[in-house]
Formats: structure tokens, C-alpha cells, sequence
């Protein structure tokens, strides 16, 4: 994978927490593109909210990065849902055309305006995407297509804006896209050993690490 990767931001989206019908859920989903830079910071931009902070924002999932290419693959899949398939849909922060899972790493750290970022794990699609598109198991589509966009940390705040340029920095793990990861952790049976190299990958978040090498441990245990 050529260590060269550039971009820009199309669109930037943040939301505050609602209701979500029928069954009144709380949820940050609902987002809207906003003009001008926006700051962020440590735990995301100024300005957005998450629901459920356990399984969404926070230090390691400050930044949510969906590729616009992926809604027409959801279009083809469900056409009834084509009107409303657009970028900021799945509840995104950036949104961009050109960088996707095949050409990210994790690990990457990026300047985005003047603010700089390092991916830290792909998102991990959930329910509230069904109810949002209203489709059955469509969170269960995006996790096995790849298509789930990824999570920055922040290491430098700073503002952020459309039009900025997103420039890679460093990679540590040029052999880790998050396509590939997906590939070995989503194996009926992964490989213990690669299970263990992605938990050790420099910048994963640690309860991603954790979890594969307690993977890793269960396989070698029950090996045979």
C-alpha cells in the first residue's frame, strides 16, 4: 500500500441528542452539515452529542468518517430507501469522497484543518441504523459489506471545516487497513496469531485490543 494518501472534506455534521419514534430512544443519529469550521476536540466537535456514551463517543470515538460512496451500495440494496440514503444519514461527522476502508489503516494519523487525528477502530454498526433506514438487519449489511466507516482520536485539537484537506501523516501499520480487519476478525475461526498481531497494532483502541487477544486466547485454548 503506497504511503501516500490525500483527501478533502465534503461535508461536516453534528447533531444533538433526540427522540427517536415510535419507541422514543434517545439517540445522536439525527445530525445536520454545518457551515464554517467547527472545533474539535478531545472527545468530538463542539456542537455534536451522543446518546448512548458507552458505545459511541468518547476519547477513542471522537470523530465518526463515513465515505459518501458507500450510500449507493446501500441504494442498490434497498432501493425504498434511496431518497434518504445521503451522506450524514448513518450519523457521520466527516464525509468525503476517496478514502475508504481499503485505503485507511489503522493507526493512520491525519491533519484535518488544523486539528490531528489517528483511526482507532472501525465503527460497529447497531440497531439504531435499522431504525433509521427502517430496514431489518441493516446494521448486520453494513458490518459484512466493510462499509461501517472508522473512528479518529484526536491528538492535536483544532478546528475543523469543509474544503479542509485531510493529509496523511504517519502510518505505523501499512499491512492493517480496516478492510483487512474486518477480513480477520469477522473469520468464522480467525488465525490466533493474526488475531494477536492486530491486537498489538500500534494506535487500535484498547478495548479492541483487549478483546482480540482474549479471542486469541479462547482459539488457542480450544484448539483441536
Amino acid at each position: 500500500m503506497e504511503h501516500r494518501l490525500e483527501c478533502t472534506v465534503d461535508q461536516v455534521f453534528i447533531g444533538r441528542v433526540r427522540l427517536m419514534l415510535p419507541d422514543g430512544e434517545s439517540t445522536g443519529i439525527f445530525k445536520a452539515a454545518v457551515e464554517g469550521p467547527v472545533q474539535l476536540t478531545p472527545t468530538g466537535l463542539v456542537g455534536d452529542e451522543q446518546a448512548d456514551l458507552r458505545h459511541h463517543g468518547g476519547p477513542d470515538k471522537a470523530l465518526h468518517h463515513y465515505p459518501a460512496e458507500h450510500y449507493a451500495v446501500m441504494a442498490q440494496a434497498w432501493p425504498q430507501c434511496a431518497g434518504i440514503l445521503a451522506p450524514g444519514v448513518l450519523g457521520e461527522n466527516i464525509s468525503t469522497r476517496g478514502m475508504t476502508e481499503h485505503e485507511v489503516c489503522i493507526g493512520d494519523i491525519f491533519r484535518i484543518g488544523e486539528a490531528e487525528v489517528q483511526v482507532s477502530q472501525p465503527r460497529s454498526p447497531c440497531w439504531k441504523i435499522d431504525r433509521r433506514l427502517k430496514v431489518d438487519d441493516a446494521s448486520r449489511f453494513v458490518e459484512a459489506a466493510g462499509i461501517t466507516g472508522w473512528y479518529y482520536r484526536v491528538r492535536v485539537p483544532g478546528k475543523v471545516a469543509a474544503g479542509d484537506a485531510i493529509e496523511l501523516l504517519v502510518r505505523p501499520n501499512p499491512w492493517l487497513s480496516l478492510a483487512h480487519y474486518w477480513d480477520e476478525v469477522m473469520a468464522h475461526r480467525p488465525d490466533a496469531g493474526s488475531l494477536r498481531r492486530i491486537a498489538a497494532a500500534q494506535g487500535l483502541a484498547a478495548d479492541k485490543a483487549q478483546r482480540w487477544r482474549e479471542r486469541a486466547q479462547w482459539l488457542e485454548t480450544h484448539a483441536g
